[in-house]
């Protein structure tokens, strides 16, 4: 695992996921809205206390919880 986590995108920034640190119903969450292996992913927009934050899956746009969006381990 050599990625970041999907919170350390910026505004407009995309990446691919590598996996998911999770193993419970988030991870199966995360996997229903599209955060699977290599999908790629944009950041949209963050809030302006940084959560949430949203992102394109996919052609939807999905917004997460900072505490999501760092068990989901991303490429550049």
């Amino acid at each position: 695992m050599k990625g970041n986590s999907l919170i350390s995108l910026k505004e407009g920034q995309c990446a691919k996921v590598e996996c998911l640190l999770s193993n419970d119903l988030m991870r199966r969450r995360l996997q229903d809205i599209g955060l699977t292996e290599g999908a790629s992913v944009e950041c949209v927009l963050k809030g302006p206390s940084g959560d949430p934050i949203a992102y394109l899956i996919k052609g939807a746009i999905f917004a997460l919880r900072s505490e999501d969006c760092k068990k989901v381990i991303v490429a550049s």
